[in-house]
């Protein structure tokens, strides 16, 4: 069982970055398929991005394309998620997620496939 941790949430005016961090203790990183999932107040939880075990296949949400870079780092067990030109509709509790069965190159972004969540992390953008 893998545990995760996500930080770097904050608030943040309109145009700004943040950069995510997933931080896993308890297994390695490497044999879990990743993704970014985020809910807004009265909002159903919505994916983000994913990236593969093997770090070479990427997806995004189509809203975040462009602005937003997931990548992993699995020597230091981390995953982030890199914010540019953020929008007051970006402002939601990110969740990090962990997929165990997804095979090398593949990416999911079904949330109730992920095996793992972590506790979030507020990202608040003013306009």
């Amino acid at each position: 069982q893998v545990q995760l941790v996500e930080s770097g949430g904050g608030l943040v005016q309109a145009g700004g970055s943040l950069r995510l961090s997933c931080a896993a203790s308890g297994r390695s990183l490497s044999i879990y398929a990743m993704g970014w999932f985020r809910q807004a107040p009265g909002k159903e939880r919505e994916f983000v991005a994913a990236i593969s075990r093997s770090g070479t296949s990427t997806s995004y949400t189509d809203s975040v394309k462009g602005r937003f870079t997931i990548s992993r780092d699995n020597a230091k067990n981390t995953v982030y998620l890199q914010m540019n030109s953020l929008k007051p509709a970006d402002t939601a509790v990110y969740y990090c997620a962990a997929d165990l069965k997804l095979s090398l190159t593949l990416t999911g972004s079904t949330g109730s496939t992920y095996d793992y969540w972590g506790q979030g992390t507020q990202v608040t953008v003013s306009s």
